[in-house]
């Protein structure tokens, strides 16, 4: 078992064992989908592409790929992102 792998395993138990959220301990996204027409990520590092048609936002050490049609970025602040357009699909790349 690598030491990432451990370390992200102690933090789990660690937030489980004092209920706190995944998100903030193990730095996680939290995605809010509304509909196929909006997008919220938190929790981000970034926009590495961005044009009508995809939307990738980097988060920890993955991608989140938002593809559709029209896609625009409503607001981007330091800890959320917000994609509106007709969405077709959200993946998670590596």
């Amino acid at each position: 078992m690598a030491w990432k792998d451990l370390k992200n395993k102690f933090k789990r138990q660690f937030s489980d064992y004092l209920e706190l959220p995944g998100d903030i301990m193990l730095d996680l996204p939290k995605i809010v989908l509304v509909g196929n027409q909006q997008v919220f990520i938190e929790n981000h590092r970034g926009i590495q592409e961005y044009n009508p048609g995809l939307v990738r936002v980097v988060v920890s050490d993955k991608i989140i790929e938002v593809t559709g049609e029209n896609l625009t970025l409503r607001n981007i602040l330091p800890d959320e992102i917000c994609v509106e357009g007709q969405i077709t699909a959200l993946t998670f790349l590596s």
